[in-house]
């Protein structure tokens, strides 16, 4: 009964941490208003910007809360296959639990590095759609003059 305790405990903890990348709430930089542009025009071309970011970074929040997912799935199972073969059946639990927490760890750099990865890459996201919209957002420049006008014929 015990050993069900600790490898329900170890579960628990695969469960609870496997969501530790997660897809961005939205975007960290700030985005402007283009020229003479209404407020209800800036928000609805952001509405459809986040909507635009969140879609293109969506497969990848999966991909890295799958890879977390399985660091902590392989830790249980060789730590099942440790304690096993160290302890017997009672082993393998705390083996097992054991094994979860330190696979879920050693998943948590490489988590915390695709977090800072997706977020980056949906601000980029979000950043070009916003400019496209004509709003000014840091580190994309507007034209200072209109072009010149075609050649008379």
């Amino acid at each position: 009964m015990h050993g069900l305790k600790i490898t329900s405990l170890g579960v628990a903890a695969l469960v609870l941490l496997q969501g530790c990348v997660t897809p961005p709430a939205g975007p960290q930089i700030v985005a402007m208003p283009g020229p003479n542009k209404p407020i209800e025009v800036f928000n609805a071309d952001q509405s459809v910007c986040i909507e635009f970011a969140d879609q293109q970074t969506a497969g990848a929040a999966r991909h890295a809360a799958n890879r977390q997912f399985g660091h902590a799935l392989l830790g249980t199972a060789l730590g099942a296959a440790f304690g096993a073969a160290v302890g017997g059946g009672r082993g393998a639990a705390v083996g097992a639990a054991g094994g979860a927490i330190v696979g879920t760890a050693s998943g948590a750099g490489p988590a915390a590095y695709s977090q800072y990865g997706l977020q980056r890459r949906y601000d980029i996201i979000y950043a070009q759609c916003m400019h496209s919209r004509g709003n000014q957002v840091p580190g994309f420049a507007a034209p200072h003059a209109p072009p010149p006008p075609p050649p008379p014929q």
